[in-house]
């Protein structure tokens, strides 16, 4: 049986590598996965949601900044880094190139059976992620 860990590393160096047949492969047939305005029971919607990511952010990176393994779920805090510079398809429509550099926070928990990824939820501070895109305004400073 592989190491959950193992299987998350695998997750974490496809995705930064862009790799969407390593990511196709990590996700089980019949996922749930579950991200703010997304939901996917199969392997190919799942992978979807992560290249469209890469898609919009050619150069985006995951760097998990701590880690909390109990097999078989693994939950990652985790940051997102990229600049915005091709088209990002998000739940209300094409979001165009906005150039901007975002590093976003973010939280992953991730259940892994048999080498693969059978369950993910994605938890993300949308507004902090808007607000570097310069989609809606930044928070005045108090």
């Amino acid at each position: 049986m592989t190491n959950v860990k193992d299987t998350t590393d695998r997750f974490i160096t496809a995705f930064n590598a862009h790799d969407e047949r390593a990511l196709l492969a990590l996700h089980a047939a019949n996922i749930k996965f579950d991200a703010p305005g997304f939901k996917a029971t199969n392997s190919s919607d799942a992978t979807a949601y992560a290249t469209r990511w890469l898609k919009g952010f050619p150069n985006g990176k995951m760097i998990v900044r701590s880690e909390i393994v109990s097999a078989p779920w693994v939950i990652q805090e985790i940051t997102m880094e990229g600049v915005h510079t091709a088209p990002l398809e998000s739940p209300m429509g094409t979001v165009p190139p906005t150039h901007k550099k975002v590093s976003g926070h973010g939280v992953q928990l991730l259940r892994v059976e048999n080498g693969q990824i059978v369950e993910a939820r994605v938890y993300y501070d949308q507004y902090e992620f808007m607000s570097q895109l310069g989609l809606i305004p930044t928070p005045a400073a108090v």
